[in-house]
């Protein structure tokens, strides 16, 4: 029986790591003013980024519908599909809505949606790892049981250049921009362990930030020879590559993978984010 990978567009994928999976990506959709974008592999990154910039009003973002995982579950194989964090999204309720009405119809069909409790490549790494546990040839409870233990050991890190898109959708203040601006406060953000994103620390200075988040890995990250790390940039490569330099020389992990974010992370992270994952 052959197994499938699926993901909502939120997962970031380079060719390598379409090649690598096989996966198949559910896309979210973005809209800002009345514009809206398909967060697929026709979206424009940088027109996206740019429209960002010009609008006065922050982007808002929408699930993919069940009809659309509906559409991802037909075919042989069983699939295992990877959500956003729920805390974030309704995408991983939308995907099980659609597992609830595919099954309804078609019987002896695997389906398992995983929350991932993270986002953009934590997503990919959950995905790296379910098609990493494909080929060892485990079965689909087996799998089922090692990714749910990944997820829940899954760290996942972001720092942003732009506080733009959170003072227009009004969770940050002008006041508090402008301050961080002057000052140089860069905030590292986490997830909390339950899918939400919360202020990990405040650090003053872009280099610092920098470090710090190279020394967030080894205060909170264990066994990291066993792990792949994951970095996602928005239109900053050159700091994912120098960030992947600074890595390799305290800690020896398994794998390093470098994604590119697509249109939903790229709302989020906005223009010179990094996002880890390990």
């Amino acid at each position: 029986m052959s197994m499938r990978i699926v993901a909502d567009s939120c997962c970031d994928v380079s060719p390598e790591v379409e090649k690598q999976t096989g996966i198949e990506l559910v896309p979210l959709t973005i809209q800002i003013g009345d514009k809206e974008y398909r967060d697929d592999k026709n979206l424009d990154i940088d027109g996206l980024i740019e429209d960002m910039k010009n609008s006065p009003i922050a982007p808002k973002t929408a699930c993919p519908s069940p009809q659309d995982f509906i559409e991802s579950y037909k075919g042989d194989g069983s699939v295992f599909v990877v959500t956003l964090s729920s805390a974030l999204s309704g995408t991983y309720r939308s995907a099980m809505m659609a597992k609830d009405i595919f099954l309804e119809e078609v019987e002896n069909k695997f389906i398992h949606v995983f929350d991932s409790l993270s986002a953009s490549v934590g997503e990919t790494l959950v995905s790296l790892h379910i098609s990493e546990l494909i080929n060892k040839g485990l079965k689909e409870m087996e799998i089922v049981e090692k990714v749910n233990a990944y997820i829940k050991d899954m760290r996942t890190f972001f720092t942003l250049k732009s506080l733009d898109n959170l003072v227009k959708s009004g969770r940050v203040s002008h006041f508090v921009a402008k301050v961080s601006s002057i000052l140089s406060v860069k905030p590292i953000m986490a997830e909390n362990g339950e899918g939400q994103i919360e202020v990990h620390e405040k650090v003053v200075g872009a280099k610092r930030v920098f470090k710090r988040l190279v020394e967030v890995i080894g205060e909170q990250g264990q066994n990291l020879e066993d792990k792949v790390l994951g970095i996602a940039h928005c239109n900053a490569l050159e700091s994912a590559l120098a960030f992947k330099e600074e890595v390799l020389k305290r800690y020896n992990f398994k794998d390093i993978v470098i994604v590119r974010t697509g249109g939903i992370s790229s709302v989020y992270a906005n223009e010179g984010g990094l996002i880890i994952a390990f």
